[in-house]
């Protein structure tokens, strides 16, 4: 049990430190680093890359973007075995559907309780 938990904390962790260090020591925008992961995470999805480091690090691995993108290919893989080449259009957003409902769901009633204001 805790060997799960440390294999999450460290994978995870380490997954973070490359993005940081990409933002340090690169002239790419924190934009584009976020979007490489869900590129990285679809593309190693996808050739079943992925699968493995989420067997073994857990939410390590699903929670940062590389997991949204592995979500992702997962949902296309899944609807296209199920529906044929349609799945390519309709399985990524089966699949990031909680995801991304939730985190509207969250910006919008946390912008019910803040006030928003100019950054001096």
């Amino acid at each position: 049990m805790f060997l799960s938990y440390f294999n999450a904390f460290w994978v995870g962790g380490l997954i973070c430190v490359i993005g940081q260090i990409l933002i340090d020591k690169t002239k790419l925008t924190p934009a584009r680093i976020l979007t490489a992961y869900v590129v990285a995470g679809v593309i190693l999805g996808a050739l079943g890359l992925y699968e493995p480091l989420v067997k073994f690090a857990g939410a390590g691995a699903t929670v940062p973007l590389s997991g949204f993108g592995y979500a992702i290919s997962q949902g296309v893989k899944k609807a296209v075995n199920l529906t044929g080449y349609l799945g390519v259009f309709t399985g990524a957003m089966t699949s990031a559907a909680a995801g991304i409902t939730a985190a509207l769901v969250f910006a919008f009633t946390a912008a019910l309780f803040t006030k928003s204001s100019d950054k001096a």
